[in-house]
């Protein structure tokens, strides 16, 4: 694979699939994508904007990845909040604009199957990585910002398109990890840690390919919550030892009692793919994908009484002050999760690389069982049961429906006066059913009466059309048009004894794309891209309040989809006049969004999402990769972006005018090396940065190190990896080397240890 205008080292040139050469042009020209060697991205490569990527063989030799979402870890400008390996339901993607907290503002598909959560905007709604084995990828891409038409504005941070193997003779594959750590903050020292088997097999007949694929992680993780009380007054209670007194991210004085929601997990993914052509020009696919996840969160109490036994609840006194551990809510709960998904991908697609191509596809993403517990109970008693609330989304998911087409007036998409025409008809649609109940065994009893009630749908459709046209020799350019109707319905919120409906809402929005490039020299390349993007606000979202007497309070009706404008400018230059085989790119980008969608406060108890008026963010973003970096077998690659996000204008909350936005650093970096001394050895040490953040609007919380805060952090990370034969390998690695402890509202892992081995037929 080669990105011409990006990473050289990212690029392996191979023979080109008919695919690939219908839709990229050889060679750097005009900015263009060249896809070799197995399936082609999604992503609509003649677009002349900004594309990075990995492959397969890139993410075995440098990254110690034991989840899919690992394989971004050293693309410019990404993030992703992964609190322990097995991140199930916080691992979030920040890019260039947008922080942890903006999950609806990234898309990440798999094969073209949806695997962003359209449900929510926030932690709790991160793409579903575990239907994505990491030994099962052959190669990750990323669009940066919404300048193709052919995606919804969720995509105005970036669309991430991970290609998965698809065999084209006999082959078999087995690897065998395992991973451990110590952790040790506060009052908690525990040693996280786990193994995991990925085994597949696949092959290909006449016009039939199939692949068949199953992974088993086990995996211990470190505390991720931790009880706390403010300092504050009293004399009465039983008196504890082992509280810890720290600072909270606001630089107030608090006592932490305890870790929890350390979670002890398995999760166990099948996948079966199938692929027919029908002819050689045309290909039906569809992917059967199953993941089952059951997480138990454990309690660690720090506070001890005279005689030496753990507290968890009731008066207690620390330091000559009382904290009461039961209310407003318990300090120590534990929770019990079971969850299993499916996913459904079907797709007919021609690649003649002729005047006309088309596809129809379709996804369903169902959430078949998913139901997490927790007690109402004071522990200790809760440990062995007892009244307790049920959290059950069955039947929670999402469906995509699209019909595209390909049009190439000239049957050409090389020569000056080449058009390209890409247009299509897209459906998404998104449903949320969550009931919570109450039970009278909160580990394993049915809920008996309800307690809560909150569901709601969301559809979008959408035409789009855009053309990339070669208009000179050194010049080319893409227009597009985006045109959706978005409506929700079926809103409701519910308590103990009624159900309440909200009112229906539809809107419609048009948005415009273009991009130019100028190859100036053969060394030099410049590129414009500018895009409306038009994020429609989720389900969660919409449907938020509390219910008083008959009605719906605490909540905004009118919330309003965040409408963004982004554009970019690239400089790419071209290293062999240098000596250097690599690229150097150089990008100014742009971001202006109104009606950004934020929790903030509704009155002066109560906070709820609510448009903040504008957000105003401009940045640059340098990228280097070279292959053989002077020295013969070392490539180098890093980035280095510096960010200014500012908060424009809010009515809503005039305090926060002029600040920082929220989990946006102003400088993020990584640098990745791997020497190569020959064919069986390779050595890889990268460093990630990460600057000062904050997590409010207001940036009221300057204290990062601390749970519940935002940190900096610098981390480094090594692997080893050794070729033994044709069919085995070996790998060891460490993950923050450093073992720096840094923060997002969670602690990251400490420093980890993972080894693999792996065996390929």
């Amino acid at each position: 694979m080669a990105f011409p205008f990006s990473a050289p080292a990212w690029a392996q040139q191979q023979s080109s699939p008919p695919e690939a050469e219908a839709e990229a042009a050889p060679g750097r020209a005009l900015g263009t994508v060249t896809i070799s060697g197995g399936r082609p991205t999604s992503l609509p490569t003649q677009i002349p904007t900004t594309i990075e990527g990995v492959t397969a063989e890139q993410i075995a030799e440098t990254v110690n990845a034991t989840d899919a979402e690992d394989a971004l870890k050293y693309l410019p400008s990404l993030l992703v909040r992964k609190r322990y390996i097995g991140d199930f339901n916080h691992a979030v993607l920040a890019t260039r604009a947008s922080g942890t907290g903006n999950s609806a503002r990234a898309m990440v598909y798999a094969d073209g199957i949806m695997l962003s959560n359209p449900l929510g905007n926030g932690a709790t709604y991160a793409p579903r990585w575990g239907m994505v084995s990491p030994d099962e990828i052959e190669r990750v891409d990323v669009l940066y910002g919404p300048f193709s038409a052919a995606y919804p504005g969720n995509s105005v941070g970036a669309v991430v398109d991970y290609v998965t193997r698809m065999p084209t003779q006999l082959e078999a594959h087995v690897k065998l990890s395992g991973f451990a750590s110590n952790f040790d903050l506060y009052n908690s020292h525990s040693s996280p840690g786990g193994q995991q088997l990925d085994l597949s097999l696949g092959s290909r007949s006449g016009d039939w390919s199939w692949w068949l694929g199953a992974s088993r992680t086990h995996s211990k993780g470190q505390s991720l919550v931790f009880a706390n009380r403010l300092v504050s007054a009293g004399t009465a209670g039983t008196p504890v030892t082992g509280a810890v007194l720290g600072m909270n991210p606001s630089n107030q004085p608090w006592w932490l009692l305890g870790g929890t929601t350390a979670y002890d997990t398995t999760q166990e993914q099948a996948k079966l793919k199938l692929a027919y052509d029908f002819s050689p020009t045309v290909r039906a696919t569809y992917t059967l994908g199953a993941w089952h996840n059951t997480t138990h969160g454990s309690t660690d109490t720090w506070l001890r009484d005279a005689l030496g036994q753990p507290v968890y609840g009731g008066r207690v006194n620390i330091g000559g002050r009382t904290y009461t551990l039961d209310t407003p809510a318990a300090a120590f709960a534990p929770t019990e999760t079971a969850l299993t998904h499916y996913m459904h991908g079907l797709s007919v697609k021609s690649h003649t690389g002729g005047v006309f191509d088309w596809e129809v596809a379709a996804s369903l993403f169902d959430y078949a069982k998913d139901t997490s517990r927790t007690p109402t109970v004071a522990l200790p008693g809760a440990f062995y049961g007892g009244p307790g609330r049920t959290t059950d989304m069955g039947g929670t998911g999402w469906h995509t429906f699209k019909a595209a087409g390909t049009w190439r007036p000239t049957g050409s998409a090389e020569g000056v006066g080449a058009h390209v025409v890409d247009f299509g008809f897209q459906q998404d649609t998104a449903r949320l059913r969550s009931a919570i109940g109450t039970t009278r065994d909160w580990i394993g009893g049915p809920a008996v009466s309800p307690f809560s009630a909150f569901n709601g749908n969301t559809r979008l459709r959408s035409l789009y059309v855009q053309d990339t046209w070669r208009f000179a020799k050194d010049w080319k350019t893409t227009l597009g048009l985006r045109h959706e109707r978005w409506e929700a319905y079926g809103g409701q919120l519910g308590n103990a004894t009624r159900l309440l409906d909200f009112a229906p809402r539809k809107n419609s929005f048009v948005s415009p794309k273009a991009a130019v490039a100028w190859q100036a020299t053969p060394d030099w390349l410049f590129k414009a891209s500018t895009g409306r993007a038009v994020r429609m606000p989720t389900v969660s979202e919409l449907y938020q309040g509390s219910i008083e007497g008959n009605r719906i309070v605490n909540t905004n009706p009118d919330l309003r989809p965040e409408r963004s404008w982004t554009a970019e400018l690239s400089a790419e230059r071209d290293l062999k006049r240098w000596g250097l085989d690599g690229v150097l790119r150089t990008t100014l980008f742009f971001e202006h969004t109104k009606d950004a969608l934020y929790t903030q406060a509704l009155t002066n108890l109560v906070s709820t999402v609510q448009n903040v008026d504008a957000i105003r963010t401009r940045g640059l973003e340098v990228a280097l990769s070279t292959v053989d970096a002077g020295i013969r077998g070392l490539d180098l690659s890093g980035s280095l972006t510096l960010t200014d996000s500012k908060i424009t204008a809010n009515s809503g909350f005039p305090a926060s005018v002029g600040r920082d936005q929220p989990r946006v650093p102003k400088v993020r970096a990584s640098v990745l090396a791997t020497y190569r001394p020959d064919a069986k050895w390779s050595y890889t040490v990268g460093a990630r940065y990460s600057g000062r953040q904050y997590g409010t609007l207001d940036n009221s919380d300057p204290n990062g190190m601390a749970y519940m805060g935002f940190s900096k952090f610098f981390v480094v990370d090594a692997r080893i990896r050794y070729r033994i034969d044709r069919q085995w390998s070996a790998a060891v690695g460490i993950d923050n080397l450093n073992n720096r402890t840094y923060w997002a509202f969670h602690p990251y892992p400490q420093r980890t240890f993972v080894a693999e081995l792996k065996f390929d037929l």
